[in-house]
């Protein structure tokens, strides 16, 4: 089974934002080339997790029916080869609408859901995807229901720019925090990702909840580049 932490680039979450988000059914939008379609959520399972959360204080959403973009599809298909090849729970967290969740908060919620999964039998792969470093033009605007069309002229206009925002110092410093684990620094650099390395660095928050999520063991940067065509600092890292 396998559990992906992953933000929303305001396309599920529009009129309604959920800090944390359980999904008990989910597909995935055509987008960037790639078809749309469904993932095989064990159902069962993703409500005693939402049950676990809700009984140990987490207020989280339980999401049905969910139509999920390119943070949850990339991760499952380039890891996994197709979207349905193994059961996923996708657990979105709000990194895109203001206002978001502390990085705290976002260490204990991935902590709960760590506690849940030592009670259970299945294997579990846990993912967290988004990062590190960028600002895309979309997300630079508190406009939370922007057309497709919209969307794609806001970051034509914006990428010129946007290649110049990635800051490889900030993202070798959530590198080293992942592989000491160490949560203090961690905390402080979710909650200062927005200022220090874009808008789209608060998807640093899934990172943190996945190691947290794991036990909080170091996490190994296994490549790190800057990819200005991807206007994104990119980085794996793995823990075991």
């Amino acid at each position: 089974m396998v559990i992906v932490f992953g933000g929303d680039h305001r396309r599920a979450f529009r009129h309604v934002v959920p800090a944390f988000g359980v999904a008990l059914s989910a597909s995935i939008l055509a987008e960037g080339g790639h078809p749309a379609g469904n993932l095989d959520v064990p159902s069962a399972v993703a409500r005693r997790l939402c049950e676990h959360l809700l009984s140990a204080g987490f207020d989280v959403a339980a999401c049905r029916d969910i139509g999920l973009d390119h943070a949850f599809a990339q991760p499952v298909r380039d890891l996994l080869g197709d979207l349905a090849v193994k059961p996923v729970i996708p657990l979105p967290v709000n990194c895109a609408t203001a206002p978001l969740p502390t990085g705290r908060r976002v260490a204990e919620f991935g902590a709960e859901v760590g506690r849940f999964l030592d009670g259970i039998a299945e294997r579990v792969l846990v993912i967290g995807t988004g990062g590190l470093s960028h600002s895309p033009p979309s997300l630079e605007v508190d406009t939370y229901d922007l057309s497709d069309e919209d969307r794609a002229r806001i970051i034509a206009e914006g990428m010129a720019a946007a290649r110049t925002k990635i800051r490889p110092d900030w993202d070798a410093e959530v590198l080293d925090a992942m592989s000491n684990w160490d949560v203090a620094s961690l905390i402080r650099l979710v909650d200062t990702a927005h200022t220090r390395a874009g808008a789209g660095a608060n998807e640093v928050r899934t990172w943190l909840a996945a190691g947290a999520a794991g036990g909080g063991r170091p996490v190994t940067p296994m490549v790190y580049e800057p990819v200005p065509e991807w206007i994104t600092g990119m980085a794996v890292a793995a823990s075991a």
